[in-house]
């Protein structure tokens, strides 16, 4: 355990070393800027006449509306400045100091691991908490189920680095693992969301729809985690459906097993 925690340390250092937590600080920071100019020439919002909104209340209707695309901003450049962790531990150089440590293969991937998720974090804390003071304190309004954002991020985040930890470990590059969990986040996820949603009964074809509802369950339900499960925590209520969440979960698992089965066969 303390060699797990010593290379996720690690890890948090070599991101600032390498100007990757940097960069989110400076995006986050700048964010946080343009949101408080916003917010200090608008004019107060009425609880009282503003009425019922989807979301409860109407404060966490303007939370929701600023976070949201914030989320999958922050989603995307983690995505991006994570994806070269892995490649760059299993430099020729690196690779060889570090298996000459007392340390294992498993620990050494999920220090990686581990460490790229806190560096993630780390920088959605700082964004959420930032965003979430902004307008708690310019409507006096203090809701802190809207902070259960950063853990649906940091999950959404951790299933799709689980695949880029893998084509890391498979190809020492990330081009490949980045440009999957983006296609999944972007594209995939949402398609067999919505396929399986709201064209199944449109759809005749019993083989295109066993297709449809076997990929629907086998790829990370993005859309889902940052969709309805994201909402339901920033508003109080109870999560009406926990599949996607435990089959994203389980898709981490099976990712983050393979390649750790790999990456112990590799040779270097």
């Amino acid at each position: 355990m303390k060699n797990l925690w010593i290379l996720t340390w690690y890890t948090l250092r070599e991101a600032m070393a390498r100007k990757v937590f940097i960069f989110f600080l400076i995006i986050s920071v700048l964010v946080l800027i343009v949101t408080g100019l916003i917010f200090s020439l608008s004019s107060n919002i009425s609880l009282g006449a503003a009425g019922a909104t989807p979301f409860g209340n109407p404060i966490t209707m303007v939370e929701m509306m600023i976070v949201s695309p914030l989320a999958s901003l922050c989603l995307l450049l983690a995505i991006f400045s994570s994806s070269s962790f892995v490649p760059v531990m299993l430099e020729k150089g690196n690779i060889d100091l570090l298996l000459s440590k007392p340390v294992s293969r498993d620990q050494l991937l999920w220090g990686k691991y581990l460490g790229g998720i806190l560096v993630v974090l780390l920088n959605i804390t700082f964004l959420i908490l930032g965003v979430w003071l902004i307008i708690s304190i310019k409507f006096s309004f203090w809701d802190f189920y809207f902070l259960n954002i950063i853990l649906s991020i940091t999950f959404t985040f951790a299933v799709l680095y689980s695949l880029i930890v893998l084509f890391g470990v498979i190809t020492k590059g990330s081009t490949l693992g980045m440009m999957i969990a983006y296609f999944i986040f972007i594209i995939l996820s949402p398609l067999l969301f919505t396929a399986k949603d709201k064209f199944n009964a449109f759809i005749e074809n019993k083989f295109l729809k066993d297709l449809i509802e076997a990929f629907y369950y086998i790829i990370p339900k993005t859309s889902e985690l940052m969709g309805k499960v994201t909402v339901n925590l920033a508003s109080g209520k109870a999560i009406e459906d926990y599949q996607p969440v435990l089959t994203s979960l389980a898709f981490l698992i099976l990712t983050m097993g393979i390649a750790i089965s790999i990456f112990r066969k590799k040779d270097f």
